[in-house]
């Protein structure tokens, strides 16, 4: 497809049988893309483990592409982590990320991938925004600190897909969850993100029968937390649904202080103790909520509850991930 062919794409179900490629299958992200997916009906998934494809290795990765020939992709792959570990190794994160994403949309362009879709993160929004954050929020103001650069890599993914329609007229998509979690989680002490290391914390401390749990920071900056099947819906919705240019934020339209989260955690894994707060230790951005309305207008709403889903998460961690 040219630049002259650009708009030409309409929404339709996506084909069920066509070779289609979810990159980082196995993370959290990925892993609820897949199941969708395979719910839905599509016979020729394509996935493929770190071990078995780094997505670093640009000739792999086209080598990988011109193999598969897939149709459709799904661009989940990505390295993450919390506060610790982004204001920790932030080359690391920048680095990384940016390689990933060049390697697959470049080696999906030379393959003549069809429909892409980019995951980024709502970290790629200004400190400060007004919220909720529309997506016209993007590039207006100076970004979170702690995690400034996997924010800038997932930017310049977003300009890479746009710049990938502008010159190529590829219908490809990009869009921007908020904070996500569910099964398939990362519960790591050093690396999880906020909702995994309070589960892993609170349930610890339950099983243990301590009489406190200290949390990081303050505990009143707001999050918006959003189930993963809710996100992998979504995603596939938006490839079905959804053609243009701009980033589509994915969330929930709602959020709550850390303190109230972390409440609904001590109740879910039963803790009966004490919560305190080590005020040395950074917030974060203050508030993050996500203007939802050009996902509603695309047809599209979230379903699953925190409670509902923290219960779910809970239940996997115990069974998966526990004494990992």
């Amino acid at each position: 497809m040219s630049s002259a062919d650009a708009g030409s794409w309409s929404a339709s179900p996506l084909d069920r049988d066509a070779p289609t490629y979810v990159a980082g299958h196995r993370g959290l992200v990925g892993s609820a893309v897949w199941r969708r997916l395979e719910g839905e009906g599509f016979q020729q998934l394509l996935g493929r483990t770190s071990a078995e494809l780094d997505l670093t290795d640009r000739t792999a990765t086209f080598d990988f592409f011109a193999e598969t020939r897939p149709r459709y992709v799904v661009l989940a792959a990505a390295k993450v982590g919390g506060i610790w570990a982004n204001n920790t190794y932030p080359a690391d994160f920048l680095s990384v990320n940016l390689q990933i994403q060049v390697n697959v949309m470049d080696a999906a362009l030379e393959a003549g991938v069809e429909r892409l879709l980019f995951l980024g993160s709502s970290c790629i929004y200004p400190k400060f925004a007004d919220q909720p954050i529309h997506e016209d929020s993007l590039l207006t103001g100076h970004l979170e600190e702690t995690n400034d650069a996997y924010a800038i890599a997932k930017i310049a993914g977003i300009m890479q897909v746009q710049a990938t329609r502008r010159q190529h007229g590829k219908p490809w998509i990009s869009a921007m969850p908020t904070n996500l979690y569910g099964p398939g989680d990362n519960f790591s002490s050093d690396t999880s993100h906020v909702l995994p290391a309070l589960i892993r914390r609170y349930d610890a401390a339950a099983a243990a029968g301590d009489e406190s749990v200290v949390n990081w920071g303050s505990g009143t900056p707001r999050r918006e937390f959003l189930h993963v099947d809710d996100m992998a819906a979504a995603c596939l919705h938006l490839m079905e649904h959804y053609d243009g240019p701009q980033q589509v934020n994915v969330g929930t339209g709602s959020d709550l202080q850390i303190k109230e989260v972390a409440q609904i955690v001590a109740d879910v894994v039963g803790f009966e103790g004490r919560t305190d707060w080590d005020t040395s230790k950074p917030d974060g951005t203050p508030r993050k909520l996500l203007d939802v309305s050009r996902l509603a207008a695309a047809g599209w709403t979230a379903g699953i509850g925190l409670r509902e889903g923290l219960e779910q998460t809970v239940a996997w961690y115990r069974e998966h991930a526990r004494d990992a």
